[in-house]
């Protein structure tokens, strides 16, 4: 140990890096364990299949009905090209690397939104509901504990 002029002391001392690394380890290891880390893994692995179905949903099912009723109009085949080469379809265009604006894909994009920020909004509700009702259940009465408790202090307030 040195005294410094200042008045500061300098400790010298060596790290144990094994040590330090294990530490970080350790406690990873103890974050990845904990059941918050856990339950946000799979609801990420959960909203992604759900994704793919509501993705599904929108494209296979709702669009074609859609798209039928408007004259025989497919949403995913609607597009602007910017290149004014005329290309027969979106695919095409893309293939030929032409600029192009797709609509059609966008909107799907937007209904596949309002359908997941529906079910999402559903469920909140229903979390909320179910938070409501366990606020409104009336408060158990004091537990065989406490009443004991309670006893002893009246006895000794009355020796008192």
């Amino acid at each position: 140990m040195c005294n410094f002029p200042d008045g500061i002391k300098h400790i010298s001392r060596k790290t144990n890096y094994d040590t330090v690394g294990m530490g970080i380890i350790q406690e990873f290891r103890e974050f990845a364990v904990k059941g918050n880390a856990i339950d946000l893994a799979i609801g990420i692995i959960i909203g992604v299949a759900f994704g793919s179905v509501v993705n599904s949903l929108v494209n296979d099912v709702i669009m074609p009905p859609i798209g039928l009723l408007l004259g025989k109009v497919d949403f995913a085949n609607m597009f602007l090209d910017l290149s004014g080469k005329g290309y027969a379809n979106l695919a095409a265009a893309k293939a030929a690397g032409a600029p192009v604006i797709a609509f059609g894909a966008f909107i799907n994009t937007i209904i596949t939104f309002v359908i997941v920020s529906f079910v999402v909004f559903l469920m909140v509700r229903q979390i909320n509901k179910m938070k409501r009702k366990e606020e409104a259940k009336p408060a158990a009465g004091p537990s065989s504990q406490e009443k004991l408790l309670m006893e002893i202090r009246d006895l000794l307030k009355k020796r008192k």
